[in-house]
C-alpha cells in the first residue's frame, strides 16, 4: 500500500512539474513562418495571386477561337399589328406566328489588326398558325470579316500590357509575402522590447527589495544614513510601478503578434532573442540589378510607359479618320421544308463600309492629342524619378545593413560590460564602498545597455527584411525568393 501510494504522488508530483515546464522560446523564424502560413496578410496576398492568375487566363482567352451557339427559341407572337393599305388608310391586322432562329458561331480575333473573322451556319423557321403555313430559310456556310479601319487597335497594345500586368502582380506576391515577414518581424521585437522590460522590472525589483531590506539592518548598525534608505525604498516603489507598466505592454504586444499571425495556441509566448547573426557583404551593383530585375516596380516602370504610349496612339487613332469594313460570304436558301435550304443554295454576299471624318472640331483633336503627349512626358519623368529613388533606397539600406552588423556586436559588448560593472557596484554597495546614488546610475546604465542591444538587434532584423523585401533577392544566401 505505501509503494502504490509513492507511486500515485510521485505521477501527480510529476504531472504538475510538468505543467509548469518550461517550454521552448519561439523564435524569429518560427514567428516568421506562422506569419507567412496562418496570417490573414498571408492569405489576402494568395487570394491576390489567384485572381491576377484568372485574370490572365482571361486575357489569354480572348485571343484563342470562340464557338457560341445563339438564338431565338421559340418566337412566339400572337397580337394585331398595323397594315398601311393601299389607299393610304391603315388596318390593324391579326398575326399568330412562331419565328424561330438558330445560329452557331465560331470566330477568331485578330490582334495584328483589331479585326475579326468568324464562320457561321444558321437555320430559321417561320410559322404561320392562320394560313397553317411553315417555311425555313437558312444559311449552310458562312464566313464573314469585321476589320476596323485606320482605328486604334486595343488588341496589340493589350497583348504587350496585360502579359506585364501578369508578371507585375506574382511579383507583388512574393513582396507581399516578405511584407508580411517585416511586419511580423516588427511586432515580434515589439513583444521581445516589451518582455526584456518586464524581465528587467522584474529583476529590479527583487534586487531593490533584496537592497532595502538589506539597508535596514545597515541603518540599525548606523553604517548608512535615512536619506539613503528613503532613496531605497522609493527605488522600491518605482521598480513596482515600472513592473506593472511592463506587465501592461507585454500584454498589449503579445495580443498584438498573436492577432497578426494568426497563432491560436493560448500559451505564452515567450520569445528567443535572436542573436545568431551570420555576417555577410553586400554588393550594391548586385543589390541594384537584382532589384530591377526582380521587383514588381521595375515592371511597373515599363507598364507605365507603354500605357501612356498606347494613350497618345488612342488619342491619334481616334480624332481622324474611324471607318470599318465588315464582308460575309456564303450561301443561303429558303423552302418549304428544313431539307429545302440544302438543295443547291444560292450564293450569300454581303459588304459594307462604315466611316466618319470630323470636318470642324474647334482644336478637340489637337488638344486632346497634346493632353496624351504630355501626360506621356509625365509619365517618363514619373518613372525616372521614381527609379532614382528605388535605387536610393537600395543604397540606403544596404549602407545600414552593414552598419548594423557592428553595431550589434558593439552593443552585445557594452550590455555584457555594463551587467558586470552594475554586479560589481552590487558587491561594493553591500560593503558599504559604493553610495546609493552610485548605485542607481550603474542601474541605469545596465538597464539602458540591454535595451540598446535589443533595439540593435531589431533594427537589423528589419534592414535584414527590408533589404529582401526591396530586392526579392536572399544575399545570405545568395538566391532569388521565390514561393
Amino acid at each position: 500500500m505505501k509503494t502504490r501510494l509513492t507511486l500515485l504522488l510521485s505521477a501527480l508530483l510529476g504531472t504538475v512539474f510538468s505543467g509548469f515546464a518550461q517550454t521552448e522560446p519561439v523564435t524569429l523564424q518560427e514567428v516568421v513562418t506562422i506569419a507567412r502560413q496562418q496570417s490573414i496578410a498571408a492569405k489576402q496576398a494568395t487570394t491576390q495571386q489567384r485572381t491576377n492568375y484568372w485574370k490572365y487566363r482571361t486575357f489569354l482567352a480572348d485571343f484563342r477561337p470562340q464557338l457560341g451557339v445563339n438564338g431565338t427559341l421559340p418566337g412566339f407572337t400572337r397580337s394585331f399589328i398595323e397594315v398601311i393599305q393601299p389607299d393610304g388608310t391603315i388596318a390593324f391586322q391579326p398575326i399568330s406566328n412562331n419565328n424561330s432562329v438558330v445560329a452557331l458561331l465560331l470566330s477568331q480575333n485578330i490582334p495584328q489588326t483589331g479585326g475579326s473573322i468568324f464562320v457561321q451556319k444558321q437555320i430559321q423557321r417561320f410559322d404561320n398558325f392562320r394560313d397553317n403555313n411553315t417555311l425555313y430559310n437558312g444559311i449552310p456556310f458562312g464566313i464573314g470579316l469585321s476589320q476596323p479601319l485606320f482605328r486604334f487597335n486595343q488588341m496589340k497594345w493589350d497583348r504587350k500590357i496585360e502579359p506585364l500586368k501578369y508578371a507585375e502582380g506574382n511579383q507583388q506576391f512574393v513582396e507581399s509575402m516578405e511584407e508580411v515577414a517585416l511586419n511580423a518581424t516588427g511586432f515580434y521585437f515589439d513583444l521581445l522590447v516589451a518582455q526584456v522590460n518586464l524581465q528587467i522590472a522584474e529583476k529590479n525589483l527583487m534586487n531593490n527589495d533584496t537592497l532595502y531590506k538589506i539597508a535596514l539592518k545597515k541603518l540599525e548598525l548606523g553604517r548608512i544614513s535615512q536619506n539613503d534608505l528613503l532613496q531605497l525604498e522609493l527605488s522600491v516603489l518605482t521598480a513596482r510601478k515600472d513592473l506593472a507598466s511592463a506587465q501592461q505592454t507585454a500584454e498589449v504586444a503579445s495580443l498584438k503578434l498573436r492577432t497578426y499571425m494568426g497563432y491560436r495556441d493560448e500559451r505564452r509566448l515567450d520569445l528567443a532573442l535572436p542573436t545568431q547573426i551570420v555576417p555577410f557583404q553586400i554588393d550594391i551593383q548586385k543589390a541594384l540589378n537584382e532589384a530591377f530585375a526582380n521587383r514588381s516596380a521595375s515592371i511597373a516602370f515599363r507598364r507605365r510607359l507603354l500605357e501612356a504610349e498606347r494613350e497618345v496612339d488612342k488619342a491619334k487613332k481616334e480624332n481622324g479618320l474611324n471607318a470599318s469594313l465588315n464582308a460575309a460570304f456564303g450561301l443561303s436558301n429558303r423552302g418549304a421544308r428544313f431539307s429545302d435550304v440544302y438543295v443547291r443554295p444560292q450564293d450569300r454576299e454581303f459588304v459594307e463600309v462604315q466611316f466618319s471624318v470630323p470636318i470642324m472640331t474647334w482644336g478637340r483633336a489637337q488638344a486632346r492629342t497634346e493632353t496624351a503627349r504630355a501626360n506621356q512626358e509625365l509619365a517618363r519623368q514619373s518613372v525616372e524619378q521614381d527609379k532614382l529613388t528605388f535605387e536610393q533606397q537600395i543604397y540606403t539600406q544596404v549602407t545600414l545593413l552593414q552598419m548594423l552588423q557592428k553595431q550589434v556586436k558593439l552593443t552585445s559588448e557594452a550590455d555584457q560590460i555594463a551587467q558586470n560593472r552594475y554586479q560589481i557596484a552590487q558587491n561594493r554597495f553591500l560593503l558599504g564602498d559604493l553610495s546609493v546614488t552610485d548605485l542607481g546610475i550603474a542601474m541605469q546604465e545596465k538597464d539602458r545597455a540591454k535595451r540598446d542591444a535589443v533595439l540593435a538587434l531589431r533594427d537589423y532584423w528589419q534592414t535584414y527584411y527590408t533589404l529582401r523585401l526591396l530586392t526579392l533577392y536572399d544575399f545570405e544566401h545568395d538566391q532569388k525568393i521565390n514561393y
